[in-house]
């Protein structure tokens, strides 16, 4: 029998060669027995072989293209959360923790936990609240009792102010991060957080530390979700979510949805078509808390892992941003050795993410790009197999909404990713589904990664249904152009199927499978070569799928023949 990479078939095989030994110098009756057991026992795997062979591969790729018809009544309720609702309200007292969550540090061995406490003020007169009132301690242990180890973090207040008449302004509650140190890989962890000199310490939670770092070593299950917002398509996102009990939340941008509002607590689907004449873009910031809340149940006892949107710019007085984002989220930054929270990566078992930023300067002068070329240059494939890379804005995306609005990152980043065999892209901000084929530079390759899309959490504003390759729907390329992404990039096709144009006439042969439907994803590494992509629409009854697909690296086919880019550090 061949001995195959495929999870299944290498099974099977080991079975077999247990029972051959096994079986050496048995009786003829016992012999007879046990392969009446065993014809039985195989056609039962056989017939999961073939149901599992199904599923197709990369290996099978490049696909034809596919589109789902959109269904309007998949809308949903795309209607944001009430502060009445009782998932959103605040439902402790005093000083006591609430919003809490866990994030990972770079190894197995490190965890952040971070909460609030304190309750937000929103009016013209606010008065911010004293951090060093509150101390900031997590105990924690690998018993519920007692709690035998015990760290101390830090604490930050921040502030939303806009410095115009009859716009309020924001000061939250206290945030605390605790890094938690000397883990033991794959074990469950239970912890308390708070105060304990004031008798204001959280219940007890637990998380389970990540796998040791190998290439047989991997989380069982890991959720990718992108624009998730607060609304009741959101709630059904997070509790189909939660019943696939992911190992790590992987969450790709557009978080809270707070820029949908003014400060007085109006909102909109489209805050720009709402709001025209006011002077700054607003904010409520208390959709943060109400976020903080809603999510906590799942996010105390399973990593969330975040990088930044555009609608965590938030600006506010004195041109400063990104503020709730910078704040409200532990950030593996100093430990990955970057010097920011808006990119960053870390290890999960034998997978090594990479977290980028779209939305700060990516250009090869930046410290970002040089970041990335060391941290690239650091990884040890034997160690960390799978190179996962994640950032907000696509940039094989079919859709009108915003197509080719990250060419720019595109042409500075792709040629470096690529050099160095990233395997998977995760993106967002494409209110839809979508799934590529192997591509780099707009080519077919079976060296390029696969780029999937799932900015399809639930958010309030439309999703996005229109393809730029259908009749009429192409873009003018001076519209794509976001001033929030830096230059503008998005040009003519140069080669193929589209070359002289701004958009192809049918769906592009890099898009394999694309759909406008909300839902998440899960991504199960099976070895070093193969893992499961799984997503899952929310209008689908449980264990459905909507897509799926083998992802199989071949690093004797590809690591081995790129060549690295003259400007790489590598080569420095």
């Amino acid at each position: 029998y061949h001995i195959s990479d495929h999870p299944i078939k290498r099974k099977i095989y080991s079975f077999l060669h247990i029972l051959a030994i096994s079986l050496a110098g048995k009786s003829k009756m016992f012999l007879t027995m046990t392969f009446r057991w065993f014809f039985v026992f195989s056609v039962s795997i056989a017939v999961a072989a073939i149901d599992d062979d199904l599923i197709p591969s990369t290996l099978d790729g490049p696909f034809e293209p596919v589109t789902v018809p959109y269904d309007v009544s998949l809308r949903g309720n795309a209607v944001d959360l009430p502060d009445t609702d009782p998932r959103v309200r605040r439902c402790v007292e005093g000083f006591e923790p609430e919003q809490i969550s866990v994030s990972l540090s770079v190894n197995y061995d490190s965890v952040w936990i971070s909460w609030i406490t304190g309750e937000f003020q929103i009016g013209n007169n606010i008065k911010p609240l004293n951090p060093n009132t509150v101390a900031s301690v997590v105990r924690y242990g690998r018993s519920r009792v007692p709690l035998t180890d015990e760290a101390s973090g830090y604490s930050l207040v921040y502030n939303q102010l806009y410095p115009f008449e009859g716009l309020q302004n924001y000061t939250s509650g206290i945030i605390h991060h605790v890094r938690l140190t000397g883990l033991k890989p794959s074990t469950l962890y239970y912890y308390r957080c708070g105060d304990p000199s004031i008798s204001a310490m959280s219940g007890i939670y637990h998380f389970r530390a990540m796998p040791v770092s190998g290439p047989r070593s991997y989380p069982n299950r890991i959720a990718v979700v992108g624009d998730l917002g607060l609304t009741y398509n959101t709630t059904d996102t997070i509790h189909n979510l939660k019943s696939n009990k992911p190992d790590l939340v992987l969450l790709v941008g557009d978080v809270s949805y707070a820029n949908l509002y003014r400060t007085n607590g109006t909102g909109s689907d489209c805050y720009d078509c709402s709001f025209p004449e006011t002077p700054i873009h607003e904010t409520y910031q208390p959709r943060w808390d109400y976020w903080g809340r809603f999510m906590q149940s799942l996010i105390s006892r399973t990593p969330i892992m975040v990088i930044e949107g555009n609608h965590e710019i938030e600006e506010q007085a004195g041109k400063q941003s990104f503020v709730a984002y910078r704040s409200r989220f532990a950030f593996p930054s100093e430990e990955s050795k970057s010097s920011s929270p808006f990119y960053y990566s870390f290890n999960a078992g034998g997978i090594h993410f990479i977290m980028l930023g779209a939305y700060v300067d990516y250009s090869k002068s930046a410290k970002q790009y040089k970041w990335l070329e060391r941290d690239l240059a650091n990884v040890d494939r034997s160690m960390t197999p799978w190179l996962v890379a994640a950032w907000h804005p696509p940039w094989y995306n079919t859709y009108t909404a915003h197509y080719k609005e990250a060419e720019c990152m595109r042409l500075e980043m792709e040629e470096l990713l690529y050099s160095y065999g990233v395997d998977i892209v995760f993106n967002g901000h494409v209110h839809a589904y979508e799934r590529s084929n192997r591509v780099y530079n707009y080519t077919l390759d079976p060296c390029g990664p696969v780029h999937i899309t799932v900015g399809d959490g639930g958010n309030r504003e439309k999703m996005a249904i229109e393809h730029a390759d259908e009749a009429a729907n192409c873009p003018e390329p001076s519209s794509t152009h976001d001033e929030d992404m830096g230059g503008f990039c998005a040009t003519n096709f140069t080669s193929g199927p589209a070359a002289g144009k701004f958009c192809w006439d049918q769906q592009p042969d890099y898009s394999a499978f694309r759909e406008s439907s909300f839902g998440h994803g899960i991504l199960e590494v099976k070895n070093e070569t193969w893992a499961l992509w799984t997503w899952y629409r929310n209008q689908d009854s449980s264990g459905k799928v909507g897509d799926q697909v083998y992802i199989v690296r071949q690093p004797e086919l590809c690591l081995g023949s790129i060549k690295l880019p003259k400007s790489s550090f590598a080569d420095s």
